[in-house]
């Protein structure tokens, strides 16, 4: 489940007005809740191969959709998991980016 505070800033993609990209951000955006559900069940089923490459995955993607923080978070997580950190960092990272995504709108 993702979370907002209301006082949470909005995070909108870098293509915001250009109509070339909107409907494929609009896309991005509306399957994001359930790309979140899968790291988050990949991280309690301590699935770290699925974890990595959900997050590698989403690095990718939301850079390419004009959300390169949300990238940078999933590469934290994508990271950590290659350099075999504490579960604690992980989860944390992994909350960090739930965070964040939660605050993506098209």
């Amino acid at each position: 489940m993702l979370f907002r505070s209301p006082d949470d800033p909005v995070i909108r993609s870098e293509f915001v007005g250009d109509p070339e990209m909107e409907g494929i951000v609009f896309l991005f955006v509306s399957e994001l809740p359930q790309r979140i559900e899968a790291v988050q069940a990949a991280l309690a089923a301590s699935d770290w191969e699925r974890l990595r490459t959900l997050a590698h995955q989403l690095k990718g993607a939301a850079g390419g959709y004009g959300f390169p923080q949300l990238g940078s978070a999933a590469a934290l997580i994508d990271q950590g998991i290659r350099d075999g950190c504490d579960l604690n960092v992980i989860k944390s990272r992994v909350g960090t980016f739930c965070t964040m995504a939660g605050r993506v709108k098209a």
